[in-house]
């Protein structure tokens, strides 16, 4: 399986796929085109895993939520260390730390280690939480032996490892391992990769143990100029690292997106409070708080959603709070963020404030956003 000169990623991709589709080398779901396959042997190449002395010395790993690295999810679990799952899409934030319920058996880690697993023993880790990821999994869909890799081509591998590494939680040294079929480590020309492309340093497949000695350098961050405006409005933690990094003083300019030059900050009128008596459009009305619901609790979830708003307005004898946010946009994500969002027992109620009274607002307690004008949450 060999690549022709002049091939695509693309190419290579469709390749693998008709071949194991053909070959039946894959379990549901089917067929495996658009998807990192689900390949037979999976879970024996796997195996390697907590055998290789990376995993051995890790106590945070991040593991991909595809169904061929289910048992490396298991492994995880049953080595007593921390398991990081992204979320979907990245649409409610980075990662999910996936916590079993006390004296789980290794059945209940098992469900723990599947999707709905990852779904229901899972809790949100924020962008402040300083976390250190010391080994990564990825799935792939193509690896060579030198370590270049290629996914289904979205892209969310490589942007989660760049957002990681925005955040502080990897470095070059952080070892990447993939999991994959024998079929699926090819060559693959030198040409195709980009600065911003993953590189993995361990390839497990059924039958081998790979160490690729891989020297070309993983991303260093998140490329801007790579992320489209309808990406940025579809990931709000991609919105808040990239907030963090323009008041840092570097480009954050977007493929097509107007230039935002380096150090470049909104007026004080972008960000002022409103005046009391009116609801700017930008501000959205959580309802249906728990009675014992504190504002504390409220703080923590939506920055772990990556939806913090620059201000609070807490009225928990109401139980209700308004978050206003910076423009009508972001207000909007964070609606659309929130949609099915429970804080304790309770679903909350999420609206665009400029539907309700003016008057609502009075009585909260609200706070000046903080210096620098940071997308921190202020309460009180």
């Amino acid at each position: 399986m060999e690549p022709r000169a002049g091939v695509s990623k693309q190419d290579i991709r469709e390749r693998i796929w008709d071949y194991m589709e053909s070959q039946n080398l894959a379990d549901f779901p089917r067929p495996v085109h658009h998807r990192i396959p689900n390949f037979k042997g999976a879970s024996r190449a796997a195996e390697h895993f907590p055998r290789l002395q990376a995993f051995k010395m890790a106590r945070t790993i991040k593991v991909n939520p595809d169904a061929p690295q289910k048992n490396a999810r298991f492994f995880v679990l049953e080595s007593k260390k921390t398991l990081l799952v992204p979320t979907p899409r990245l649409r409610t934030g980075l990662f999910n730390k996936i916590t079993p319920p006390p004296g789980a058996t290794k059945d209940i880690l098992r469900k723990c280690a599947t999707s709905q697993g990852v779904r229901n023993y899972s809790t949100p880790v924020g962008l402040d939480s300083k976390v250190l990821v010391d080994l990564v999994v990825v799935g792939s869909v193509a690896v060579s032996e030198k370590g270049w890799r290629i996914g289904k081509g979205e892209g969310y591998a490589d942007l989660e490892y760049a957002m990681m590494v925005s955040m502080g939680a990897v470095s070059q040294g952080t070892p990447v391992v993939t999991i994959v079929h024998d079929c699926q480590v090819v060559d693959i020309p030198e040409a195709l990769l980009e600065d911003h492309d993953l590189t993995v340093d361990y390839i497990l497949t059924p039958t081998r143990v790979i160490t690729t000695g891989c020297e070309r350098p993983k991303p260093a961050g998140i490329a801007w100029s790579k992320i489209s405006c309808e990406m940025l409005g579809k990931m709000p933690i991609l919105r808040s690292l990239r907030h963090r990094e323009e008041q840092a003083g570097k480009d954050v300019t977007l493929q097509d997106g107007p230039r935002s030059p380096p150090g470049a900050t909104r007026s004080p009128q972008d960000l002022a409070p409103p005046e009391l008596g009116s609801v700017p459009p930008s501000s959205v009305q959580i309802g249906n708080l728990p009675r014992d619901a504190r504002v504390s609790e409220l703080k923590r979830a939506l920055s772990a959603l990556g939806v913090a708003p620059s201000r609070l307005t807490w009225q928990g004898p109401q139980h209700r709070a308004f978050l206003h946010y910076r423009d009508p946009a972001e207000a909007q994500q964070a609606i659309a963020c929130l949609q099915g969002f429970r804080l304790g027992a309770n679903t909350v109620r999420v609206v665009l404030a400029r539907q309700q009274r003016a008057s609502d607002l009075v009585g909260g307690h609200t706070t000046e956003p903080l210096p620098n004008h940071r997308p921190a949450i202020a309460g009180p």
